[in-house]
């Protein structure tokens, strides 16, 4: 799924922000709904799905086949708050296969390259990708406290 071009067009932002940050922490809900924070690296691919690799025995990897309601934030390394900014989103993980398990594990080898050293571990793990249904910038740059959301629902 594609986005349409003006969506797009207006999520610039938030793609110019994935792609200088790597790691996004995916939080996901234990048994008893406790919320569970990882961080994963990620990569995007052109309909803003956030890729990942997962264990299929860590507790995000289970939470996630138990339901696949969860939560992501990105954000820069910054020190000065003036400075600070982020993505926030919520939507629906879940593990690909076939075809388009393919093409993810495409996009997430071109973001990091050094996972085809990585053959065998590779192969323990499963590919999922994040889907949001809504989308928070965070930008500090723009005024204290400045935030700009889409449902993409």
């Amino acid at each position: 799924m594609t986005l349409p071009s003006d969506l797009n067009r207006e999520l610039a932002p938030i793609r110019a922000l994935l792609e200088e940050t790597t790691t996004m922490v995916l939080a996901t809900r234990m048994p008893d709904g406790t919320p569970r924070a990882t961080p994963v690296f990620f990569a995007t691919d052109e309909s803003l799905r956030l890729i990942f690799l997962s264990d299929p025995q860590s507790v995000h990897s289970r939470n996630l086949t138990a339901s696949p309601h969860a939560s992501a934030a990105m954000y820069p390394e910054e020190g000065d708050w003036r400075r600070l900014r982020g993505v926030q989103m919520t939507g629906r993980a879940r593990v690909l296969d076939g075809a388009e398990a393919d093409a993810a594990r495409r996009t997430y080898a071109r973001r990091f390259p050094f996972v085809a050293e990585l053959a065998s571990a590779m192969a323990a793990t499963r590919i999922c990708a994040f889907t949001p249904s809504w989308v928070r910038l965070i930008d500090n740059r723009r005024g204290f406290g400045f935030q700009q959301e889409w449902s993409l629902a």
